[in-house]
């Protein structure tokens, strides 16, 4: 590891930030350009994906029905908004501090579609949506569960997370090669709705990482009373699950089954 990415994930965890995982761009090859992150900045060389947990007891008012407001605000809006982006621009600001360009970049659903025109006949337009959970693979941090959400080692699908790019060559994160998801489908039994498939999946491929993937109705989840909420950025993101019935049956399994996403 060269001195400046050691100085940087030091600095990273100085400030709370629970997971960082770097990807040279050219594990991006093949990414579309209307996700692709030359396409926010050409000179982009490494990939920074930013996380911080949602911690286990904030999810303890929603499954106890007894107090929704914790979760909506540590474990979504506040957590994504406040903390991780002060997270964010903090490290984004150490980049630029030692002298290189540094792009914070928000989790902002891959699913929107255009909003403006293109400004020149060979660029996207805008504007142009990273997916986060793709990158999260690319840059070693986990891997797509069954239920359809990143799973890390050391949380399984409770963190949130945003991006930096950088002009900065660094020493890129391995890709996760723990089996986080043990395809055990708990996440599709306890679906109260059976919106996620128990026999119906495909394979998705990111760097030669092949993950199995179940087929899932997003539009019964929008209608799930069991922890599901809408997509807080815009109505055609994906519903936010992380606080819902499957994941925190994903969450228990892999504590109690697994060993695995305990608590720091």
């Amino acid at each position: 590891m060269n001195q400046f990415t050691e100085d940087f994930i030091q600095f990273a965890e100085e400030k709370r930030a629970d997971l960082v995982g770097i990807a040279p761009i050219e594990r991006f090859e093949g990414v579309p350009a209307d996700h692709h992150p030359c396409s926010i900045f050409p000179e982009t060389r490494s990939v920074i994906v930013v996380g911080k947990r949602i911690t286990r007891g904030t999810l303890r008012g929603v499954e106890e029905g007894t107090q929704f407001d914790i979760y909506s605000q540590y474990g979504q809006s506040w957590l994504r908004d406040r903390m991780l982006a002060m997270t964010t621009i903090t490290l984004a600001t150490w980049i630029e501090d030692h002298r290189w360009e540094a792009v914070p970049i928000q989790d902002l659903p891959p699913q929107v579609p255009p909003s403006g025109v293109a400004v020149k006949p060979d660029l996207p337009a805008p504007n142009v949506m990273i997916d986060v959970q793709d990158a999260a693979v690319r840059a070693g941090l986990g891997e797509i569960g069954y239920s359809g959400e990143l799973l890390t080692p050391q949380f399984g699908p409770r963190q949130r997370f945003q991006m930096i790019l950088t002009d900065a060559v660094m020493v890129p994160s391995p890709l996760c090669e723990i089996p986080v998801c043990n395809q055990c489908k708990q996440c599709a039994l306890t679906c109260p709705l059976g919106a996620i498939s128990m026999d119906k999946s495909t394979l998705v491929e990111i760097c030669g990482k092949v993950m199995t993937v179940a087929e899932v109705d997003y539009d019964l989840c929008r209608a799930c009373q069991n922890g599901a909420l809408p997509n807080p950025s815009h109505p055609a993101g994906l519903p936010d699950r992380l606080g819902a019935l499957c994941n925190r049956s994903c969450v228990h399994n892999l504590v109690t089954v697994h060993g695995v996403a305990n608590q720091k």
